[in-house]
């Protein structure tokens, strides 16, 4: 992308009624506003990755399936990571999770932000989160951003504009978009 390093924003969500792709678009474009990075969206929907179905356990390898060995390549490629993940029942997605196990070398030292969404904004999402990055030694920015949704949003499918709904968390996500940046430059 025009020679600037690639931060991959992570879709945590899966589910078919999910918010995550405009949230996470949002993001990406406070991004593209506040950084010379270059920004892509990846959706784990359009992933097909299987609960463990490589032989070897993935610190250990090596990958024999084509969508792990393309889910390695995607991964290695990125300079650094943006989560964006709703909180589910006090926790992340399990196709997150499984996304983030499928690999291990590939996330070791990438420099990283978790920025979670829900009713109570994900701090409990957040801590499990940065718990299992920590694990892959993936380096994470201290603040994780919580976005605090109404619950016309979460349960009643209301329509939002997260610039005008969303106006009071963009502070903190600019910033920590803003200290990771600063991170892959020191990289």
């Amino acid at each position: 992308m025009d020679g600037l390093k690639t931060v991959l924003l992570i879709m945590g969500s899966t589910r078919a009624s999910r918010i995550g792709p405009a949230i996470t678009e949002w993001i990406a474009g406070i991004g593209r506003a506040e950084t010379k990075l270059a920004y892509e969206i990846v959706d784990l929907a359009q992933w097909h990755l299987p609960m463990d179905d490589e032989p070897a356990i993935p610190a250990i390898g090596p990958y024999t399936q084509p969508h792990t060995q393309a889910w390695s390549e995607k991964i290695a490629a990125a300079a650094g990571i943006v989560f964006v993940t709703p909180q589910y029942n006090w926790g992340y997605p399990a196709a997150l999770k499984n996304a983030i196990d499928h690999l291990y070398r590939e996330w070791h030292g990438k420099p990283a932000i978790i920025v979670t969404y829900g009713g109570h904004g994900g701090s409990r999402c957040a801590k499990q989160l940065r718990q299992v990055a920590a694990s892959v030694k993936m380096k994470i920015v201290s603040k994780a951003p919580g976005i605090t949704l109404s619950n016309a949003i979460i349960r009643e499918n209301a329509p939002f504009e997260p610039e005008r709904e969303f106006r009071r968390h963009k502070k903190p996500i600019r910033k920590a978009l803003v200290k990771l940046a600063r991170n892959l430059k020191a990289a």
